[in-house]
């Protein structure tokens, strides 16, 4: 009796110190703020199929010759002219009144986005843009610079007739630097900025500054530039950067293209750095060799199925991580989780899961030989949570399953580049889907837009409602996703109030015309170079 007693002790302690000893030997199992690992908690064990039904008639599914026709046919002419490169016949102003320099935070888009407002802002000061400093982004740690990203000498050469841009401010400005504004309050530096700021506020607040020292530093500064009542050449100007002056660098645009390359003939040998990269495809005889694909963007990770506060199946142990990671996280700034996964879902605040936007896809037409381009960071649940979409859709690929290693080095483990490859390819497929609104999704379909592409839009109402219907059937689910999504590929929308001109780019970005009419492409900018002109006037008073 001792010696069981004894022995029970010792196993005790021995536990005891397992459970100590634990998050020492295994701490990604402890962090709630990993996004590279699974949780103990949450995805150890991805959930089954939760719209079994719906994905056995997928699977099976027959789509008429007519409605692929309509899916994959190009969005037809709409009417509108995209705005055009201005002609450099006008010139700079004479003197510039200082140096601007902008630190941009937030992933790859919302740096592009940006980008675009310093170069409005610095032409409503007359000022000389530094090129902007990107921030190295706490979730993702990438510290690729402008440089790293964007074809820096095209960037300058597209605006030279627009804004005066350097690389870095001069000599006499050299102890402007980002060290230098985080180690104390600077009289050269506007942190008060507010968000969708007028072109009036920069002319009362960072002007003086220009004028005082000769240099401003705007930090923070993304959001920092309104979306209404600016004169039409700086929207127009917007519209150049973010359409014409930002081009990737070439060796993102190589890679983009192998893969573009790659998803459009995908049979046989292709000669890669020098390795033999073998893509063999099999029963693909539907639309073999058609070339066409669509783009996903899969926005399905941690953060988005946390913040969401929905129900994604896992059961408790799940919901007690995400509301765990969330807590930590936002520290119960999330409204969202007040409400029940049922009024979310009826709201369209839920991210639709793999298995969802698989079965939007299947019901909108396409067949299981689609081409799937995937664009997307780790997905929350990993392999096993995705397994029912690869089930719709076996023809999907990303980047590591396209190209080889030697092809990916100079990407790889740069979040940035990898947004910006995946970018490249999104905006050059056939279709693109996001399956919830984000930074990307709102860049690319404005972007789309611009270039007249077709793009999906989840109907996220309608479809947070029929994935609570359990008894739903397929045809039923099929001719609700048809209709809900007839107005929803790429039709133009006039933007309204407050609403950002880069995803909304009608009417500040174009210009309606009769079609028969053509207009002379100086009509409409001839009065260009009066915005520098008056931004001067303004400030004189």
């Amino acid at each position: 009796m001792k010696y069981n007693l004894q022995n029970q002790s010792q196993r005790m302690a021995f536990a005891g110190l397992f459970v100590i000893l634990l998050p020492i030997l295994c701490p990604h199992l402890f962090i709630p703020l990993s996004r590279s690992y699974p949780s103990l908690f949450s995805e150890w064990n991805a959930p089954k199929p939760r719209h079994l039904p719906l994905l056995k008639a997928a699977l099976d599914r027959h789509i008429p010759v007519r409605q692929r026709n309509e899916l994959w046919s190009p969005l037809p002419y709409q009417g509108w002219k995209p705005c055009v490169e201005p002609t450099p016949i006008h010139s700079l102003p004479t003197k510039s009144l200082g140096y601007i320099q902008v630190f941009l935070d937030g992933g790859l888009n919302q740096q592009r986005m940006g980008i675009c407002d310093a170069v409005a802002v610095a032409k409503i000061l007359n000022a000389t843009l530094v090129i902007p400093h990107l921030e190295v982004n706490p979730v993702w740690q990438d510290a690729s610079s402008f440089a790293d990203i964007f074809d820096l000498e095209h960037f300058i050469d597209t605006l030279s007739h627009d804004v005066a841009i350097v690389k870095e401010p001069p000599s006499e400005y050299s102890w402007s630097t980002r060290e230098y504004y985080a180690t104390g309050i600077r009289a050269t530096r506007i942190k008060t900025a507010p968000v969708h700021a007028s072109a009036d506020w920069y002319l009362e607040n960072v002007l003086p500054v220009l004028r005082s020292y000769g240099i401003a530093a705007i930090a923070p500064f993304s959001h920092r530039l309104a979306f209404d009542k600016l004169p039409t050449k700086i929207q127009r100007l917007r519209c150049k950067v973010n359409f014409q002056a930002l081009a990737f660098v070439p060796h993102i645009r190589v890679l983009g293209d192998t893969l573009i390359n790659r998803l459009r003939h995908p049979f046989g040998k292709l000669q890669t750095s020098g390795t033999e990269f073998l893509k063999e495809r099999t029963d693909d005889t539907e639309f073999g060799g058609s070339g066409k694909f669509v783009v996903l963007h899969l926005r399905f990770d941690k953060d988005m199925a946390a913040h969401s506060s929905c129900d994604f199946g896992g059961g408790k142990a799940e919901r007690l991580a995400l509301a765990k990671y969330r807590q930590v996280l936002w520290q119960g700034r999330v409204l969202n989780s007040q409400f029940t996964n049922e009024e979310l879902r009826n709201q369209g605040r839920c991210p639709l899961t793999p298995e969802e936007i698989g079965l939007l896809l299947a019901a909108l037409g396409f067949s299981n030989s689609t081409r799937l381009y995937l664009a997307s960071h780790k997905v929350y649940g990993g392999e096993t949570r995705i397994s029912t979409l690869k089930r719709l859709f076996p023809f999907m690929d990303d980047k590591k399953s396209l190209a080889s290693a030697e092809e990916l080095a100079k990407v790889d483990s740069k979040a940035s580049l990898l947004a910006a490859v995946d970018y490249y390819v999104s905006l050059q497929s056939d279709i693109f889907i996001s399956a919830s609104p984000g930074n990307m999704h709102n860049a690319l379909v404005g972007h789309r837009a611009y270039l007249n592409l077709k793009t999906i839009r989840p109907n996220m109402v309608m479809l947070g409602r029929l994935f609570l219907n359990n008894s739903i059937e397929w045809p039923e689910f099929q001719r609700a996703v048809l209709n809900g999504h007839k107005s929803r590929q790429g039709q133009i929308r006039l933007r309204k109030e407050k609403q950002s001109i880069y995803t909304y780019p009608i009417p500040d970005y174009n210009i309606r015309f009769p079609s028969e009419t053509v207009i002379a492409r100086d009509d409409w900018l001839q009065d260009i170079p009066k915005i520098s002109i008056h931004c001067e006037d303004i400030s004189e008073k």
